[in-house]
């Protein structure tokens, strides 16, 4: 038997629900990981690399601002708005396979999302130091508030985490939206063939699975963290 102060169970069940979200992240990841290891090994007929490809995207798109910046890592590429850079991994910048484009391309989603003020990245730019702050403290105050049965600290620690959950939400619509401008840019410069683009909505789905499955994690730990507080209203 153990417990939080005075609250005690024999089996707190609700860490099935963090093994759930944990389940889906890993299958996520590695669908992410066993597409783009598949498409990496087919090269693109444009014979492009990310780099060429992203700086044709950019071009196409009327961009002429944005640097492209090589950092290391596999699929650690992204768009920093505040600098207006495009970074991309060591696994997609000097690569000229199918993966490599589209990826490199996906990240020009952002850029040209940031160009037009695409709202939910405007939003999601927004929301970055509360959910950072929300995701830092949600959990030392909701334990403090188990601990020392506070009511008052339960609830704001689920506000705080809440913050992070909303933040995951915003993002949704901001990956799937630079994925769908990423191919059709490739489509309408004719970047890849219609095969390829078959492939890239592959590669591009997959990636966006796992923000799906890390929204869907996040959502399974607050509902913890609500069982855990009524569990605690009513000890």
């Amino acid at each position: 038997m153990y417990g939080y102060g005075g609250y005690h169970y024999m089996f707190d069940w609700t860490y099935l629900l963090v093994l759930a979200g944990l389940g889906l992240s890993l299958i996520a990841s590695a669908n992410v990981n066993g597409t783009f290891s598949k498409y990496s090994r087919v090269r693109a007929m444009c014979g492009m690399t990310g780099a060429m490809a992203a700086q044709r995207v950019l071009q196409l798109s009327g961009i002429t601002d944005v640097r492209i910046e090589h950092i290391s890592g596999k699929l650690t590429d992204h768009y920093d708005p505040r600098t207006k850079t495009l970074r991309l991994s060591d696994s997609t910048y000097s690569s000229n396979s199918v993966a490599a484009v589209c990826v490199a391309a996906h990240e020009c989603g952002h850029a040209v999302q940031h160009q037009v003020g695409y709202g939910p990245l405007v939003l999601r730019s927004t929301l970055v130091p509360a959910a950072n702050f929300g995701s830092t403290l949600a959990w030392p105050v909701f334990f403090a508030g188990l601990i020392f049965s506070m009511r008052p600290l339960l609830t704001l620690g689920i506000i705080l985490f809440s913050l992070a959950v909303v933040f995951q939400l915003v993002t949704l619509p901001v990956e799937f939206n630079a994925s769908s401008r990423a191919l059709k840019i490739l489509e309408s410069g004719h970047v890849l063939g219609d095969g390829e683009l078959s492939a890239g909505k592959k590669v591009l789905g997959a990636a966006a699975m796992t923000y799906v499955a890390s929204l869907a994690a996040s959502v399974l730990q607050l509902l913890r963290l609500v069982i855990l507080a009524r569990g605690r209203d009513r000890d």
